[in-house]
C-alpha cells in the first residue's frame, strides 16, 4: 500500500478482529500491521508525517511485546497507529488500560560533573597506594570489553579480553579499574582474574563506587614483550544502569565494547558517544540497533584516542 492510499476493507480481518477484542496489545498491534502489509520503516513514516516521533526499534519492541507504551509521546502515537493502520478508534488504546500498564521504573539519575571530578581525584588515590603509575609500562594493543545488563536493569557484570605490549622492562602486573553506577558497593564486587592473571590487592572507595585491582602476571614481561589476558568484575549491587563508559589516558590500540540485555529488560533506544575529557560536551552521537538471539549493541574503534568513549541507552 502507497501512502495516502487507503485499504478497500472497511472490517478487520477475522484474526485481527479477535486480536483487538481479546488483546494482548502487541498481538493486536502485530496482527494489524501484517493485516495492512506495512513494513516498519512505513509506520514510522506514517507517524512521523503526524509530527510523531518514535523509533522502528520501539515500533519492533511493541508488537513482540518487549516492551509497551506508557509516555504521553507514546500514547499519542498509538491513537495514531489506530488511524494509520485503518482500527476502529480506541482500538488499540483500551487494550493499554491502566491495570495492565507496568509502572515504570524511575529514570536512573545520569552522572555529573562533580561526581566524575570527585572520582577522579579518589582514582589518583587509590592508584598511589597500590604505587601504580598512570603509565603502568604497558601500552594496549586490543582490548574487548562486555557488560551485561540484569533484569532489573543493573549492571551485573563485565570481562575484558585484553592484549597489552611492554614498553619497559619488568612489567609484572596490570592495574583494572571499575566505577560502579551510583549506589554500587564496590566492597561487594567481586574482581575475577580468569585467565594468565591472578588477583592481588583491590582497594576501593565506597563514596564513589570506585575500585581498582591488581592483576598480576606469572612473568616479568621485557621490553617489547605482548601479553594477553583476561579479568572481570561481578558487580550487581547498583540500581538501573543507563550507560557505560570507558576512559583512556592515552590513545592506543583496537578498543571493542559489547552491551547485552535480557529479553525482560530492554531499552527503547540506544547510542554511542565520545567526550575529550568529563568537562567537554558529548559528541559523535550515533543510534545502535539491538541485534542478534543476544540482545546487544557494541561499537569498534580501530585506534582509540585519549578522552571517553561510551554506549548509552533509554530505558523510556
Amino acid at each position: 500500500m502507497r501512502l495516502g492510499e487507503r485499504h478497500t476493507e472497511t472490517e478487520p480481518a477475522p484474526a485481527l478482529d479477535a486480536a483487538l477484542r481479546t488483546g494482548p496489545f502487541h498481538l493486536a498491534l502485530r496482527a494489524a500491521i501484517a493485516a495492512r502489509r506495512l513494513p516498519l520503516h512505513r509506520v514510522q513514516h506514517h507517524l512521523s508525517r503526524q509530527g510523531i516521533k518514535v523509533g522502528v526499534t520501539s515500533l519492533s519492541y511493541w508488537q513482540q511485546g518487549a516492551r509497551r507504551p506508557q509516555r504521553e509521546e507514546s500514547m499519542r502515537a498509538v491513537r495514531a497507529l489506530e488511524e494509520i493502520l485503518e482500527l476502529p478508534e480506541e482500538s488499540l488504546i483500551r487494550l493499554l488500560g491502566p491495570g495492565e500498564r507496568p509502572v515504570a521504573p524511575p529514570r536512573p539519575a545520569a552522572r555529573s560533573y562533580r561526581s566524575l571530578v570527585e572520582a577522579s581525584g579518589v582514582l589518583h588515590r587509590l592508584l598511589t597506594e597500590l604505587e601504580s603509575p598512570i603509565d603502568g609500562g604497558l601500552h594496549t594493543v586490543g582490548h574487548l570489553e562486555r557488560v551485561r545488563i540484569g533484569p532489573r536493569r543493573e549492571l551485573v557484570g563485565r570481562d575484558s579480553q585484553h592484549i597489552v605490549r611492554a614498553h619497559r622492562e619488568g612489567v609484572d602486573r596490570y592495574v583494572a579499574i571499575h566505577h560502579g553506577d551510583p549506589g554500587c558497593s564496590p566492597g561487594d564486587v567481586a574482581v575475577e582474574a580468569m585467565e594468565n592473571c591472578r588477583t592481588g590487592r583491590v582497594c576501593w572507595d565506597a563514596g564513589t563506587g570506585v575500585l581498582v585491582a591488581e592483576l598480576l602476571f606469572d612473568t616479568r614481561l621485557r621490553a617489547g614483550d605482548t601479553h594477553m589476558f583476561r579479568y572481570g568484575f561481578e558487580d550487581g549491587t547498583a540500581g538501573a544502569s543507563s550507560e557505560y563508559v570507558r576512559g583512556f589516558s592515552f590513545a592506543g590500540g583496537q578498543y571493542a565494547l559489547q552491551v547485552r540485555f535480557t529479553d525482560d529488560a530492554l531499552p527503547v533506544r540506544c547510542h554511542r558517544f565520545t567526550q575529550q575529557s568529563t568537562a567537554a560536551p558529548r559528541v559523535g552521537r550515533r543510534e545502535l540497533m539491538l541485534s542478534g538471539r543476544h540482545r546487544s549493541v557494541h561499537v569498534v574503534e580501530q585506534q582509540v584516542r585519549a578522552g571517553l568513549l561510551g554506549i548509552g541507552w533509554d530505558w523510556e
